[in-house]
């Protein structure tokens, strides 16, 4: 598969990298050398150590996994998300935190999410329940999981601590797969996590939305509110790229054998007809995205040992598994099983590596 040109630094959506900076400091307590991971994400450990100097939010995404990988943490964004100062986030948690009741504050939360990360949009709804929703915008949903996972604990921390109480979800639903729940998360949350869904949200019992903050402090909100709006005027609208618009719209609907070009058209408010120009104008076609984007979820896919091929040939949209083994042998040269056992052979031989002595704060 071709490798994809990057595209300016300026053009991408981009994030203030606290989430990289805590990734960043985990490895160095591990005592595992950041640089080579941070390099083959994109990025460099002079704009880890410069806390004013922005990286792109693919970067951080891509950052999380290698690390994750070399942590050997698969519920790495959960374990960041569960430990860390949450005054970290800066001038939007003190506005959060000085609003008067926990409504005014995830209102804000949306309109401001994007001077920290513009690679995340947050919405916030209320109705019959309160939905916070999270959407990716100009970074492909299926390349990330820990992100997300932090970004979802993170909300729910931040309503507990506002309101001083242990708020409960009526529910979370995530894009990407898991198995079942780790029980790390439920007895956090205190809910089941619902994955592979079509969205990415966090859901809570309207009445929330009326608590009051114990923090809240009108007069600073004010004055903090004409920084937000400051920087909300600086940073430089940024557009979904049609590629990744395209996958994000996709990748929920291929077990359900829905995701094809007609329905995606649709879902994104345009024509079959215009879909196809605007990606050949790009020098795509639909069927190349739809192909890379299923190798690239069976590949991760098949990093989880406890899941079926079966069960990965249905998420991918195949009816039977020996037509995902033929379009896999197309995309690797090996089968999934081959492609399986080599990822196990290559864990097997970093697992003989004698384990860190440093302990790390972060538990």
């Amino acid at each position: 598969m071709p490798a994809r040109r990057p595209g300016r630094i300026d053009s991408m959506p981009s994030a203030s990298g606290g989430v990289a900076r805590l990734v960043h400091a985990r490895l160095r307590e591990r005592g595992i050398p950041a640089a080579p991971l941070l390099s083959k994400a994109g990025l460099s450990v002079e704009q880890i150590d410069d806390r004013s100097t922005r990286v792109t939010a693919r970067s951080q995404v891509r950052f999380l996994q290698f690390a994750a990988d070399a942590l050997r943490d698969d519920l790495l964004g959960f374990h960041l998300a569960r430990e860390y100062d949450l005054r970290e986030i800066g001038l939007l948690y003190y506005v959060l935190a000085s609003s008067e009741v926990l409504n005014d504050a995830l209102q804000k939360a949306a309109r401001y999410s994007g001077i920290n990360n513009e690679g995340v949009s947050l919405k916030f709804r209320t109705g019959r329940e309160a939905t916070i929703a999270l959407d990716y915008v100009g970074v492909e949903r299926r390349s990330d999981c820990h992100q997300i996972e932090f970004w979802l604990l993170t909300l729910v921390r931040l309503c507990r601590q506002f309101t001083g109480r242990r708020l409960i979800p009526s529910r979370i639903r995530v894009v990407h797969h898991r198995n079942k729940t780790p029980a790390e998360f439920r007895s956090l949350l205190g809910c089941e996590i619902e994955f592979g869904a079509a969205v990415d949200e966090v859901v809570f019992p309207i009445a929330v939305t009326r608590m009051p903050i114990g923090s809240a402090d009108s007069h600073l909100n004010e004055l903090l509110l004409k920084y937000c709006e400051e920087a909300l005027a600086y940073r430089t609208s940024r557009h979904a790229t049609l590629r990744s618009n395209v996958e994000n719209a996709m990748a929920p609907l291929l077990p359900h054998g829905k995701a094809n070009a007609v329905e995606i058209a649709r879902r994104l408010g345009m024509s079959h007809r215009s879909l196809a120009r605007k990606l050949s104008s790009e020098g795509l076609t639909f069927s190349e995205i739809a192909d890379e984007l299923k190798n690239d979820l069976a590949r991760h896919y098949l990093m989880d040992s406890d899941l079926p091929v079966s069960q990965i040939a249905w998420l991918l949209g195949y009816r039977e598994v020996s037509a995902f083994t033929h379009a896999f042998r197309r995309w690797t040269g090996m089968t999934p099983s081959e492609m399986r056992a080599r990822g196990k052979f290559a864990a097997a031989g970093r697992s003989r590596k004698p384990p860190p002595r440093r302990r790390s704060r972060f538990g």
